[in-house]
């Protein structure tokens, strides 16, 4: 197994890691060529541990290394308490229909972010909101209203991208009216075309015609698209659909391969070699070191094989170095700008209802990213 390939294979690699401090395995899969990490509630601390958790993780890499979290506001926040400032849900800025306030979210979040060392924001959520009893999605979508959810997800980006984080709108091609959470299961939506294109991908037509940093996939089965794999594994989802149709030529990057959606359905490493045949260009694997390296080591056989076309490998390295120029940082430390008595006035202008406009504006806009 020549080890330049090895490495190459691991850069379409992201992974998460078990605790507060870097183990061996997260460090010895550093070493051999990881595009970057994604940290859960389970490794960040205070602002200032998590800032230096950061540090540490790009100071031991000594090259550029990308780390993401998922920020949205309201239940999925990694980062909480004070310093970090309290957001609602998605729901209830959808509520407002307020694109500047949408947009100065975003650079709020860009700049806790970029404070603690943060590069790539999981966020924001794409998904429609029309169904009640979906389990996973609910308050984390903007909108009932397609059209809203892209207006507003893609001011939300850009507010994000204006700060110096890259953006990710999420799930493709929609995980908003699914019944049951891919976390737990695989979902499958029987939609049509005609209902697709004028619910679920409205907002990702948006996003992907705004030319913002990158998409994650849905671990859902969309009958009218492809009824027999995930999109994640899909290339008529995600070339034909996403890349042809739809012309998004940004960074895609696949939901956690460990989800049962995947893992109870197929092997990860299977996974990993049918995403990146279907243009996948980044991989989440956030838990078992044994699982992440045994999908760098299928993806290293594939293509020794011929079964992975190197050129598959080429374009997505070309898209990850677009985004880690663009975004992507060296060790940092900006805790102390954190807590700043305008985010708190926005986010309790948002909590109370008030409109008009908000004096973080002109702040965030003047601040060095």
């Amino acid at each position: 197994m020549s080890s330049a390939l090895y490495r190459d294979c691991a850069r379409l690699f992201m992974v998460g890691f078990p605790g507060p401090r870097i183990d061996d395995d997260f460090a010895a899969l550093m070493k051999e060529g990881l595009f970057g990490a994604i940290l859960f509630k389970r490794n960040v601390g205070t602002a200032q541990e998590t800032a230096a958790l950061c540090r540490e993780i790009k100071s031991r890499a000594g090259r550029p290394f990308t780390l993401a979290v998922d920020q949205e506001g309201g239940r999925v926040a990694r980062l909480r308490g004070a310093p970090f400032t309290t957001l609602p849900t998605l729901r209830e800025l959808g509520l407002r229909g307020d694109l500047g306030v949408a947009e100065r979210v975003g650079r709020l979040l860009a700049h806790e972010l970029r404070a603690v060392g943060f590069d790539w924001n999981f966020a924001p959520v794409l998904d429609v909101d029309t169904n009640p009893a979906n389990p996973v999605i609910g308050d984390r979508s903007f909108s009932r209203d397609p059209d809203e959810v892209g207006r507003l997800g893609v001011a939300m980006a850009r507010g994000l991208e204006a700060g110096g984080v890259a953006s990710c709108g999420k799930h493709f091609p929609g995980h908003g009216d699914t019944t049951t959470d891919s976390h737990l299961t695989l979902p499958r939506l029987p939609h049509d075309l005609e209902r697709l294109h004028r619910v679920e991908l409205v907002p990702f037509r948006a996003f992907a015609q705004a030319g913002l940093a990158s998409l994650m996939t849905a671990h859902v089965l969309f009958d009218a698209l492809d009824a027999q794999v995930p999109a994640t594994m899909s290339p008529r989802v995600l070339q034909g659909l996403l890349r042809q149709e739809l012309g998004f030529d940004g960074v895609l990057v696949s939901d956690d391969l460990e989800m049962k959606a995947i893992a109870e359905h197929y092997s990860v490493e299977e996974a990993a070699v049918q995403g990146t045949l279907a243009g996948v260009d980044l991989f989440l694997v956030c838990h078992n070191a044994d699982v992440q390296r045994g999908a760098i080591e299928a993806l290293v056989r594939a293509v020794e094989s011929g079964r992975v076309p190197r050129s598959r490998i080429d374009e997505a390295h070309r898209r990850l170095a677009r985004l880690e120029a663009r975004f992507t940082r060296g060790p940092e430390d900006r805790v102390a700008t954190l807590g700043d008595t305008e985010h708190q006035a926005l986010a309790e202008g948002l909590a109370s209802g008030v409109s008009g406009k908000d004096p973080t504006e002109v702040m965030l806009a003047a601040r060095p990213v």
